[in-house]
């Protein structure tokens, strides 16, 4: 990386969640191919039953299938586990839809120069013009919910862009297997006592990536789940 004693790209692993994402991650794959980013890369085919793993292959990118479908949880925890396994100094999570753009990365990993900073989220309210009206919503209703169960205010609690450093991937306790683990993250920041900070990044939907995100009922049934954890 230009400008950055610290941090270098070899040290970075980047952590993609694929669920049935034919249409989207060869494209996103050929970009990060484009940036330099390719050889970080860790791919976790949560069960695809579509050609996701046929495009994927054509990738040198590290590659790991789970045998049965876990969930989005799972399979972040999965991708922390071979981050570690590869020792990497920071571990970058994002979205295989093309939600988030990969000449962002740069950004997500640029709080690390400080090394007090132990977790990055990009958060999209900064842009909320992008944004669909549902989705600012859900957003807010996320926040909230968040701060209420774990008591620490975030500006984008669901947000699928991350990063964190090696000393918080060894501290985090994650156990939801599905879309909660968004707020699981959240609520092992404090729990862990991790020093945050959060950066813009943009808002980017198409009429695939809504497609793909948390319907009504399946938004309720996160709080749901929420909720139990919290007081379990």
């Amino acid at each position: 990386m230009k400008n950055n004693q610290q941090i270098k790209k070899q040290d970075i692993k980047i952590i993609i969640p694929v669920y049935n994402e034919e249409k989207t991650i060869g494209k996103l794959l050929a970009e990060l191919k484009k940036l330099g980013w390719l050889r970080s890369i860790i791919c976790i085919d949560d069960c695809s039953i579509d050609k996701s793993a046929e495009i994927i292959q054509k990738f040198p990118v590290a590659y790991l299938k789970h045998p049965i479908n876990r969930g989005l949880g799972g399979a972040l925890r999965t991708g922390f586990e071979a981050a570690k396994m590869l020792n990497a100094k920071i571990a970058v999570t994002m979205d295989a839809d093309l939600q988030h753009k990969p000449s962002e990365l740069e950004t997500m990993v640029e709080p690390f120069k400080n090394p007090r900073i132990d977790i990055v989220i990009g958060t999209r309210i900064h842009d909320t013009k992008g944004m669909p009206m549902m989705r600012r919503i859900a957003n807010r209703v996320g926040n909230f919910i968040t701060r209420v169960l774990y008591g620490i205010k975030v500006t984008d609690s669901q947000s699928g862009f991350r990063a964190f450093r090696k000393r918080a991937l060894e501290k985090l306790d994650l156990r939801t297997s599905r879309m909660e683990i968004s707020s699981e993250i959240i609520a092992q920041i404090r729990k862990q006592k991790l020093r945050f900070t959060e950066v813009p990044i943009s808002a980017v939907y198409t009429d695939y990536s809504l497609s793909k995100g948390q319907g009504f009922k399946t938004g309720l049934k996160t709080m749901l789940k929420l909720i139990i954890a919290r007081f379990r």
